[in-house]
């Protein structure tokens, strides 16, 4: 018995491991390592380069991002676009990288009445389903892209 617990719990632990570690690659900043600097993170979450057409995907993705349901973006072909949050046509004009970065990663940093979710940070959220505790919406990559994606929106 004790030895089938043992094993359980080593189990258990490794797959806890095994899914920090693949949350979490090289060159990652983690949720709770994030730097705030007035209203902007500076520096980016992740060492690859951020790909602005995967950001689109995740914008346009109404299960991972949905960013729809909430705010308006220049594409027309979307139907059924939010009007609670701010219209991102012109976002790349108004707000500079780092500025996008922390309004995504955690909007509350500016306007603790916000709607938005943060969508990288893990700590002092309590209406968490257990098998997405500690786990951020977005990566850290994701993000990038995502940020990468709005800055190209200029007009």
């Amino acid at each position: 018995m004790k030895r089938t617990t043992t094993a359980l719990v080593l189990s258990v632990t490794l797959t806890q491991i095994t899914a920090i570690a693949r949350a979490q690659p090289t060159g990652t900043t983690p949720p709770n390592a994030v730097v705030v600097t007035a209203d902007a993170i500076l520096e980016p979450l992740t060492a690859s380069p951020p790909d602005p057409t995967r950001g689109r995907t995740i914008v346009l993705d109404r299960a991972n991002g949905n960013c729809l349901i909430c705010h308006k973006v220049p594409v027309p072909a979307e139907l059924f676009q939010g009007d609670l949050g701010p219209d991102l046509t012109g976002i790349g004009k108004r707000l500079t990288l780092p500025q996008l970065r922390l309004r995504l990663v955690d909007q509350s940093r500016l306007n603790p009445a916000t709607m938005m979710p943060p969508f990288y940070r893990v700590d002092g959220l309590t209406r968490v389903a257990p098998r997405y505790k500690n786990m951020p919406v977005l990566s850290a990559q994701e993000i990038e892209d995502v940020v990468a994606y709005l800055a190209t929106l200029r007009d």
